[in-house]
């Protein structure tokens, strides 16, 4: 299936540039000129991706943003003539997924659009992966986020589940302490990677039958965790 991408600037020589070079590329280009054709056409197809201008007429970049948003999560990237900061920052407060600033190199715009691309099927793949998964006597249900070992409910904290269900989903691949952290606590939290190791030392104590000689969750010496089974 080609990717279809709705590219929307006043600048005809713009959108045509744009056109030709995602055209190249396999991809369906559709065209608006201003705000309320963008909304409209945005309304009637469902696009991969949105090449948004902030300057348009009728309606500006931010409100087509904003009233898409309403009905659709297609991802969308804004255009922005100038270099001020508040005006990427409102942008991606309106909803937007990134930001490129013009003037802009078309080879930039490509490789966002495939990143924003490959970012946007990642996720769907995470929605809709099993939701249920049976590794020995360990069952893990990540709806309803409750884990059992041979038949018997473990009573797991959030972030000890959150753990467990990232090394379960990626059998034998080790984690770093700063990569779980980063990821299951998120780039901002201000903790250190003890809180991993403490974190690592209880859910052992609660899915293992021998904590020291674990099962399911091991360590690899001086690089960090995995799930094996």
């Amino acid at each position: 299936m080609a990717k279809r991408v709705l590219v929307v600037d006043d600048e005809k020589l713009i959108v045509k540039g744009i056109r030709f070079s995602l055209e190249q590329d396999g991809m369906e280009v559709d065209c608006a000129y201003d705000g309320e054709e963008a909304v409209r056409m945005a309304k009637e197809r469902e696009y991969d991706i949105v090449l948004l201008d902030v300057m348009l007429p009728k309606l500006t970049g931010f409100e087509v943003c904003q009233q898409i948003r309403e009905f659709s999560t297609m991802p969308i990237v804004m255009l922005t003539a100038k270099g001020d900061d508040m005006d990427k920052i409102l942008g991606l407060e309106y909803g937007a997924d990134d930001y490129i600033t013009k003037p802009f190199n078309i080879l930039e715009v490509k490789a966002r659009i495939k990143a924003i691309m490959r970012r946007t099927a990642k996720k769907a793949a995470a929605e809709n992966k099993k939701k249920y998964i049976e590794v020995g006597d360990l069952v893990l249900d990540c709806e309803g986020r409750r884990v059992s070992i041979g038949g018997k409910e473990i009573n797991l904290t959030a972030k000890e589940f959150d753990v467990l269900e990232l090394l379960v989903f990626n059998p034998n691949k080790v984690f770093s302490r700063e990569n779980l952290l980063n990821i299951v606590w998120g780039y901002e939290y201000p903790g250190d990677v003890r809180t991993v190791d403490v974190h690592i030392r209880r859910l052992r104590e609660k899915i293992e039958a021998n904590p020291s000689e674990p099962k399911y969750v091991h360590t690899k010496w001086g690089v960090g965790y995995y799930f094996q089974h």
